[in-house]
């Protein structure tokens, strides 16, 4: 596997989508006396799995790698309750919190294969 930067990560390109849409379909429904709350918290952590996996790719060192790809998965998981948030308080509908999950699912399963190959490759 040549990678020649995080962008070609498969993990990272999930990520960006999965940011994307919750800027583009999420984050406009929220009522402006979340902005500073569940607006901001659901933008920081959308925004920290990719921005975590990106860091983990620049420090050149499998365990560190894995570390802040297991922080992007905290991340994700962050987001993902935050979205059940957004359910409860009726500032988005079921088939939206549908949509995420499919997105999460998909996010979280490539960086797990991602977190299992650093670990496998460390170990050679």
């Amino acid at each position: 596997m040549s990678l020649k930067s995080f962008e070609d990560l498969e993990c990272w390109k999930a990520a960006r989508e999965l940011r994307i849409f919750v800027s583009q379909n999420i984050l406009p429904k929220f009522p402006i006396d979340e902005k500073y709350a569940l607006t901001s918290q659901l933008k920081r952590s959308s925004r920290s799995v990719s921005d975590n996996i990106a860091e983990g790719f620049g420090r050149y060192h499998y365990q560190e790698n894995i570390q802040f790809c297991r922080i992007a998965r905290g991340s994700l998981t962050e987001a993902l309750n935050q979205m059940i948030t957004a359910l409860d308080e009726s500032y988005i509908e079921e088939d939206l919190l549908q949509e995420f999950r499919e997105r999460f699912e998909r996010t979280k399963a490539i960086l797990n294969g991602y977190i299992n190959y650093l670990a496998k490759t460390k170990m050679e």
